[in-house]
Formats: structure tokens, C-alpha cells, sequence
């Protein structure tokens, strides 16, 4: 998998930061805003910790869950809770979305040249190296569009 397909989810979401008032109670408690900054917020974030990982102390611990939700291919709805450095703020405006989209383009296309085992720990799947990265990007922004989609009608 490459960088690819994150490159386009990016483009969703900066595509949406148009409806980033949006809100819809009846899907989600949190607007347009809310999701594209925590999408863009967990790229980012997951980014930056592969980047300052060392390779050397991955332990291949990847949970049963993890790997049950990688086979299906989607996260299921309001069953986690986002960890705090990953949670947007109250306010967020257009120019920060831009802003974190064009840092998470830059991001992504610097994980190719990572050493395959630069990792982050997930809270449920456990270590998530570089080879599985691509995989867990496109299904939590997939996640989160759906939701975005659902909240703009689309």
C-alpha cells in the first residue's frame, strides 16, 4: 500500500472543510470541524511519532482486534473514545484546517522512507509499525468521512 490513497482521503477532507459548520445531532455530537480536525490530528500525530521511533524497540504485539477490524476494513461507531492529544479544541477555524491538511500531506509522503519497523501504540491494537500504517490511516479518515457524509447528506 502507498501514500496514495491517504493523498486522496486528504483531498476529501480538505474538500469538506467547506461544510466545516455543518452539524448534525442525529448522526454525530460533533460537527465537520470536529472530524476533520481529529482525522487530520491523528495522521499528524501518528506521523510525527514514526518519525522519532526507533525501529529497534518494535515489538510486533498487534492485537486480535486490531487485526479483526484491518480484515473488515471499517471501525464500528461510537465504541472509542478519542485519547486527549488527538481531541480538537473547542474552536476550530478554516485557516487551522488548512493549515493541518497541507502538514499531513508533507506527513504522509515521509513515511516511505521510514524504516519499516518505526511504530506508534495504538491504545487498542498495540504497536502499529510502518508496514501496517498505510492500512490504519485509511480506515480511521475512511471512518470519519463516512461520518462527515452522513452529517452533510451526502
Amino acid at each position: 500500500m502507498s501514500s496514495y490513497k491517504i493523498n486522496s482521503l486528504l483531498n476529501n477532507l480538505e474538500a469538506h472543510i467547506e461544510n466545516h459548520t455543518v452539524s448534525n445531532p442525529k448522526i454525530s455530537k460533533s460537527d465537520v470541524a470536529w472530524h476533520i480536525d481529529h482525522s487530520l490530528k491523528v495522521i499528524n500525530r501518528v506521523c510525527e511519532t514514526l518519525q522519532s521511533s526507533d525501529p529497534e524497540t518494535y515489538k510486533n504485539n498487534f492485537s486480535f482486534l486490531g487485526k479483526v477490524f484491518f480484515t473488515l476494513g471499517f471501525f464500528p461507531r461510537g465504541k472509542a473514545k478519542a485519547p486527549k492529544y488527538v481531541i480538537p479544541p473547542e474552536t476550530i477555524s478554516k485557516e487551522d484546517l488548512i493549515s493541518q491538511i497541507l502538514l499531513a500531506k508533507t506527513n504522509v509522503n515521509s513515511i516511505a522512507s521510514l524504516d519499516k519497523n518505526a511504530y506508534f501504540k495504538h491504545p487498542l491494537f498495540g504497536n502499529v509499525n510502518s508496514s501496517r500504517i498505510y492500512r490504519f490511516l485509511e480506515l480511521h479518515t475512511n471512518h470519519h468521512l463516512k461520518i462527515i457524509g452522513d452529517i452533510v447528506g451526502k
